[in-house]
């Protein structure tokens, strides 16, 4: 891989153990490093390791990873030449990425029409339906106001059906309705939230799939027409519309579809003129694929990806962002193995409340097979102002078989004391049936735990 020469220093605009992934691939590249922290993180484990380090304000991320100016001001001061998100906070802001472009700097990630295009779920839609990729049936644009029109659309398509906002995620501005008397209300409702939760009243309509997976497809593209993928991924063990553990490839899916929508999905890329490490969102349901969202960002479960292909998707995004071609052909991807995630969180294990405060003692586990992603030490304070997610357990085996095995005796060998995680859940799943068998949709563990 040629070195990049206009990432000569990359202002790092997040923190805990992205910050510290980012900081890593930008060691191996020879690149210099600036690590921005609000004042409840200076003791972060990256800030020790960064060139130089900026305090960009108070422990409210509104003040400080979520405030432009101070971010872009820091990069100004530092001499830095490119700023990477990383994921959440800024990742997917478009008018963030226009500002650091304007400013002067290389944004590690699409450009920010890219980022606008693929956030609003209305215009990703139709980009993907011109591209070929499979969607899920429904209004196909802004579900209309007029009752009748929308009734139609409801009829046409068949209940159940979903509510979605135009500008939502995270689980939030979504509505299941079943009957066509509860659909103007619904929708009615769905509008008021969204325009006071994400600024946009817009929303659509899709069919809702009862008992759907949720598969995912990991590409990278170069904005100069190369684009290839890495494979899909399982993120089906979800609770409350958030990923709690990964793995890849996705367990027993149609190879006939699974080599279409990966296609598709580079195609796509190239169709959009895509830059940078993406995601391409699906719902698979009696061996179709249906596209729900893209993330334009780096993922928290890539590390799935990268254990099956052996390719660093960290360091392809510096490499593209000063300018260079992909350095990989899909020929060049081989997929090998399995892989699984559990995300581990500071949080009970029961109630799954927060659980912030001083850690004791981590130890690590290891042995062939095993990467463990985190920011913890013996002695670090999590703080109570953001993410629960401190960590992250990563498992490759040879067979599903092996990277399972590998993560039991990973689980049983990490230590976090101090504070309340999820181990507990995680040591469960990994141990559970219907999950070890493969191939469980995203309600499976939400009636687990209901039914505990």
């Amino acid at each position: 891989m040629l070195k990049p020469q206009k990432l000569e220093k990359v202002l790092i605009a997040n923190r805990g153990e992205i910050a510290l992934r980012i900081l890593r691939a930008c060691k191996e590249m020879g690149i210099k490093t600036v690590a921005v922290y609000s004042t409840a993180d200076k003791e972060l484990m990256h800030l020790g390791l960064a060139d130089e380090t900026v305090c960009i304000g108070p422990a409210p991320a509104n003040l400080s990873y979520l405030h432009i100016p101070a971010i872009i001001a820091a990069a100004e001061v530092t001499g830095a030449t490119a700023i990477h998100p990383g994921y959440g906070f800024l990742a997917e802001n478009a008018d963030f990425a226009e500002q650091v472009e304007k400013s002067g700097f290389a944004f590690i990630g699409p450009k920010a029409d890219t980022i606008r295009l693929m956030g609003d779920k209305v215009s990703a839609k139709h980009a993907m339906i011109a591209a070929g990729v499979p969607t899920v049936p429904g209004s196909d644009g802004p579900l209309p106001e007029d009752p009748e029109t929308a009734l139609r659309i409801g009829r046409e398509v068949g209940y159940p059906v979903i509510i979605k906002a135009a500008g939502g995620g995270g689980g939030r501005g979504m509505r299941v309705v079943h009957r066509e008397e509860d659909l103007i209300e619904a929708a009615k409702q769905t509008r008021e939230e969204a325009g006071a939760w994400f600024s946009n009243p817009m929303v659509y309509l899709e069919k809702y799939l009862t008992n759907p997976r949720h598969v995912e497809v990991q590409v990278i593209s170069d904005g100069q027409g190369n684009a290839i993928h890495l494979g899909d991924r399982d993120c089906s063990l979800q609770r409350r519309h958030q990923k709690v553990l990964e793995e890849a490839p996705a367990p027993g899916i149609d190879e006939t579809a699974r080599a279409e929508v990966l296609a598709r999905c580079v195609k796509a890329c190239v169709d959009i003129n895509y830059r940078g490490a993406g995601t391409f969102e699906f719902l698979y349901e009696n061996g179709r694929f249906y596209f729900i969202e893209m993330n334009t960002r780096v993922q928290v479960e890539h590390p799935v990806s990268e254990m099956v292909t052996g390719i660093d998707i960290l360091k392809e995004m510096l490499s593209i962002a000063a300018g260079n071609k992909l350095s990989f052909t899909q020929a060049d991807v081989n997929i090998h193995g399995h892989s699984l995630e559990c995300r581990i969180n500071a949080e009970d294990p029961a109630t799954f409340m927060p659980s912030p405060g001083m850690v004791k003692h981590f130890h690590a586990p290891g042995g062939n097979g095993v990467r463990v992603d985190s920011h913890l030490y013996s002695g670090y304070k999590v703080p109570s102002n953001y993410d629960s997610l401190i960590g992250k357990l990563i498992t490759w085996g040879s067979t599903r078989d092996e990277a399972m095995a590998r993560m039991r005796n990973a689980l049983d060998e990490i230590v976090v004391d101090g504070i309340k995680t999820n181990i507990p859940l995680h040591r469960d799943l990994v141990n559970d049936e219907g999950f070890c068998k493969g191939g469980v949709n995203i309600h499976y563990l939400e009636h687990k735990l209901a039914n505990q």
